[in-house]
């Protein structure tokens, strides 16, 4: 892996929420041993499901909505599309022009992922940090 530091989110046993990510308390139930880099994005991002996305999110401190969901499976779409995370500006201007320009605007973004609607969002539908955040 290249020097790549690697966290493991495994599980303690099933129903427990006992496991870390990054120091941070996440409740895993039935997933075995999901690698992330050493910023939390998904190693294998084809491991990816709407279950382990929660567990991110919650992570995240953030409770999945419908707005968020849409997002995400935007991302997870361009992303299959283009085979890049798109940074912040990108993502708004390919949101804005799919969703219109209410979604697509850096209020809604930011509102749904205060940390950085790229980051956030990319890390939550698995895919590995967008190009250009730092």
């Amino acid at each position: 892996m290249s020097g790549l530091a690697l966290h493991h989110l495994r599980i303690l046993c099933v129903g427990d929420s006992r496991a870390t990510s990054m120091g941070r308390a996440i409740g895993i139930r039935a997933f075995r041993g999901f690698e992330s880099d050493e910023e939390g994005y998904l190693v294998d991002i084809g491991s990816w499901n709407e279950e382990l996305a929660n567990l991110i999110a919650k992570d995240e401190e953030i409770d999945m909505t419908e707005e968020h969901w849409e997002v995400v499976n935007f991302l997870r779409d361009y992303y299959n599309e283009y085979q890049i995370a798109p940074a912040v500006r990108v993502l708004i201007k390919a949101v804005k022009k799919k969703m219109g320009a209410e979604k697509g605007s850096n209020k809604y973004m930011y509102e749904l992922f205060p940390y950085g609607p790229a980051k956030q969002a990319c890390k939550i539908a698995g895919l590995p940090k967008p190009t250009g955040c730092v």
